[in-house]
């Protein structure tokens, strides 16, 4: 195993505990858990790792909100789709608003209509829509965007971004 991948899997690790941890201050909105510590832990991994590392990190955290009670299996979804979206898209566009643009939209839209078949088939929740939990996904992931924004664009300003990311490499 290369040293870079025991660098990412180290820090795989500790964005998984952050967006755990940060999963205690979630905010319930309209029947959905939102924790927008998750989808700051998002942009960060999709800037720092990559999608897959990013995603790997998502569902770790879901899993393991999910087994301790901290959260619902719509966590997977949402939290899964805005990594990868974001990692995929900030690693070809090489832009910070695209891993912003990719979390959001993979978060509220994918991961929101992507919802639907869990809460409607496995939760059982028979007022379940398509576009139920799109609305919800979008407030949670907006809030955490923009705890993303201010500390990477703060980070890109003062040369630390390029930095840690040069050390991942």
């Amino acid at each position: 195993m290369k040293i870079t991948n025991v660098k990412k899997l180290t820090v795989t690790a500790v964005f998984t505990a952050i967006a755990v941890i940060g999963s205690l201050f979630s905010v319930p909105v309209l029947g959905s858990k939102c924790a927008p510590i998750q989808h700051l832990v998002n942009i960060l991994g999709a800037v720092f790792l990559g999608p897959w590392y990013s995603l790997a990190a998502a569902f770790l955290a879901s899993l393991i909100r999910n087994l301790f009670g901290l959260g619902t299996l719509l966590a997977f979804p949402g939290s899964m789709c805005g990594a990868l979206l974001a990692g995929i898209l900030y690693r070809y566009g090489k832009n910070l608003w695209f891993a912003y643009i990719g979390e959001v939209f993979g978060t509220a839209i994918i991961g929101g209509m992507l919802a639907f078949p869990i809460a409607a088939f496995i939760l059982g929740n028979e007022t379940a829509a398509l576009f139920t939990f799109v609305v919800p996904f979008l407030i949670s992931t907006v809030g955490g965007t923009i705890l993303a924004a201010v500390i990477t664009i703060t980070m890109k300003k003062s040369g630390i971004l390029e930095r840690l990311k040069g050390q991942l490499d």
